[in-house]
Order: C-alpha cells, then structure tokens, then sequence
C-alpha cells in the first residue's frame, strides 16, 4: 500500500478515494433499479419512459451499466497492488464515474437512439482504459496490459449496441450482446483462475494447485475463441456447429480446472463457496450455448443467462463483498444477511437458467422471480456496504 499524504487524502471524499468504492456500490445500485423496472415491464408497468425495445434496455444496462462498473472498480484498485503505483482517485475518478451514470439515467428520458446518451456512454470505458494503461506502461509490467485492449473491445461493442439500436437491428444486437458475454465469461475465467485457488489455499488451509498448461490453453483460450468467432464470423449451420463442439470441449476444460481447485473444503467459508458455485455456471453455461447453437432445448438468450445470473451474478456479488471489506481494512467475515444473498443469487441464478428447461409453462413467472431475488441479494450489498465504502478505511490507511 502507497503512503500518501494523508492530508490530501482526508480531502478526498471516501467514496472517490478508490475506483471499487463508487463503481461496487453505484452497479450494484444501478443493477437492483435496472432489474427492478425490468421486472415491472415484464408485469406490464413500464417505466421506461422514451425506450423503444426494453429487451435491448435490459441486455444493454446490465452488461454494459452494471457489469463493467464492477470490472472497472476492480481493475482500477487491482492496478496499484499489481504496479506499486497508486490509483486514481479524487476529481478523475468522479468525472469517469460521472460519465458512467450520466447515460444510466438519459437512457429512460432520451431513449436508446439518442446520440447524447450514445455519446457519453462511449466515453466512460476509454477514461478507465486511461487511467489503467497510464501506470502499466510507467513501469512495463506487460503482463496486465490485456486489459487495455480488451476495455476497447467492450467501447466498440457498446458504440455497436447503440448502432444497432439506432437502425432496430435486432439481429446484431444479440450478436454484441452475446458476444460481450462470452467476453466477460473469459475475463471471469482469466481473473477466477488467480483468485479462487489462492483464495481458497489460504482459508482452509490446503496447498494451492498448480495450473496445468495444456488444460489452461484449451480452457481459456477456448473461451476467447468462441467470443470471438461468435463476433467476427457469419453465422450459419457450419459455424454453429463448430462453435457447439468447441464449448463442450471448453467446458470440461473449465469443469475439470475448477474440480482442481479444493472445492469441498471451500463449503465451509461464505466467501469461498459463492465463487466455487459461480464458477461451477461456466461450464454449464458453455454445455447450454452448444445446446442453443444445436436448436436443442433451449434458446441463446436462455443459455446465455447461465453466464450472466449465474457464472457473473454469483462470482461479482462474492468478489465484491470480499474486496470491499478487504480494501476498507476489515476482516474478511460477511454479515449474516450477506450470506443469505449469496444464496439468493445463486437461487436466482438456478431459477433463470434451468427454469426454460423444466418448467416452460411458467417462464414468465420463473422470469420474475429470478429477477426479484437478485433485486434482494444485491440490494443487501447496497445496504450493508454503504456505509462501508462511503467511509474511510476503519485502520486509517489510504484508499
């Protein structure tokens, strides 16, 4: 941890000292009112104001609003433990999170083809690239620089969204917003093989496994392939077909690199068992998308939804209440309620992906219901945390 002037650092307002204070608390924010308007549009109650296609509202805000909040906020309080150098914080930090609430609230007033919301939604991502890559270069450490093009690829999807919104192309839109999936999933599964093994080597006690380099390429490199070709190839029975056998390979990969990974011991730490069980969703999500691309069963919106409520819903809530507590100089021992959200969201995440398959004749119900219990599970991080990250560290270091 950088010593800084403590001073200058008493000046800045807690929740701009650090980029996982403001961007954990406003997406998990902005995901409980997202989800909240998206459930009544799907009880018939809309709130939406000027948009025109909510379904492209919700895949838009929850992708785009909620979870690249979480992954700047991490990204951006990762990099001065991974270069040494401290992160941004005070007025920067404020205007990059000004840019990304802006368009969260002009979305429902101006609606999705209006370029002022296009525009400042577009800025944000490459204000965070910024404040990332600035650091990395300073001291080379190449390893981490991915990210910077990785952050750029997601500001060209999310300009693509707004394309595609504008010309009511429904066809690319699912095309960006599967692929941005894809791409999150493999940066959940780049960052989940660092943390969950050593996390979980250091609480129960066990040794941590070494990665085996075959099962790692075919693993997440697998991941990177299907998003990829998914984005840049035509779509046609061929392609399908292969991208169908390359996520049942990529998903026994990721099956047998997370039964590596102590997963019993883990059942007996909150912190742990909720990223083991998210994680778990990523192979089965990978065997549900070669099942949708197959026509079996279910859709790609259905199957993707085992990545997002299931592989991203559980892995963010668990990270960001560790980090949270981590980072504001806590222990790392979630309150009670905590812990019933993480098994809310993992109800949630069970209720939206398998409920298509067993219980079709109540998907709307099974719809709501899911979004209601993630409404609960990441509105008690809101509550719990708030005074948390809207307060200084409790041991009185920066950050």
């Amino acid at each position: 941890m950088q010593i800084l002037d403590a001073e200058k650092e008493r000046a800045i307002w807690p929740l701009f000292r650090l980029g996982f204070r403001v961007f954990f608390l406003g997406g998990a924010l902005i995901s409980v009112i997202a989800m909240l308007l998206w459930v009544l549009s799907l009880s018939g109650v809309n709130f939406l104001g000027a948009v025109n296609n909510p379904i492209w509202w919700h895949a838009h805000e929850m992708i785009f609003g909620f979870t690249l909040a979480i992954i700047a906020g991490f990204v951006l309080t990762a990099i001065q433990n991974w270069t040494g150098i401290p992160g941004v914080r005070g007025w920067p930090l404020g205007i990059a999170a000004l840019f990304w609430l802006l368009p969260r609230l002009l979305l429902p007033l101006l609606g999705e083809t209006h370029w002022l919301v296009a525009v400042l939604d577009i800025l944000w991502l490459p204000l965070v690239t910024y404040f990332l890559a600035r650091p990395i270069l300073q001291i080379k450490q190449w390893r981490n620089l991915f990210f910077v093009p990785v952050l750029l690829i997601f500001t060209v999807l999310n300009a693509l969204s707004y394309y595609a919104a504008y010309n009511d192309d429904w066809l690319l839109s699912e095309r960006v917003f599967v692929g941005s999936v894809l791409l999150i999933t493999a940066l959940i599964a780049v960052m989940g093989g660092r943390v969950i093994p050593f996390f979980t080597a250091r609480a129960t006690g066990t040794e941590k496994p070494q990665p085996i380099m075959l099962l790692e390429i075919i693993a997440l490199g697998g991941i990177w392939l299907l998003a990829l070709t998914w984005l840049l190839t035509p779509h046609t029975t061929t392609s399908y077909q292969l991208l169908a056998l390359v996520s049942i390979i990529t998903a026994i990969a990721h099956l047998i690199r997370m039964l590596r990974w102590n997963n019993i011991p883990s059942l007996k730490v909150s912190l742990l068992w909720i990223l083991h069980i998210g994680y778990l969703f990523i192979p089965l999500g990978l065997v549900a998308f070669a099942l949708s691309l197959s026509q079996q069963l279910l859709t790609i919106s259905a199957a993707s939804h085992f990545l997002t409520v299931g592989a991203l819903g559980c892995i963010v809530l668990g990270m960001i209440a560790r980090v949270s507590l981590g980072h504001s100089g806590r222990s790392l021992e979630p309150k009670k309620l905590m812990v019933a959200a993480f098994a809310l969201v993992i109800i949630a995440a069970a209720l939206r992906s398998l409920g298509p398959i067993f219980l079709p004749p109540f998907l709307t119900e099974m719809y709501q219901l899911s979004a209601v219990l993630w409404i609960i599970a990441y509105l008690a991080f809101v509550i719990i945390y708030c005074p948390v990250l809207t307060q200084p560290r409790i041991d009185g270091r920066p950050g």
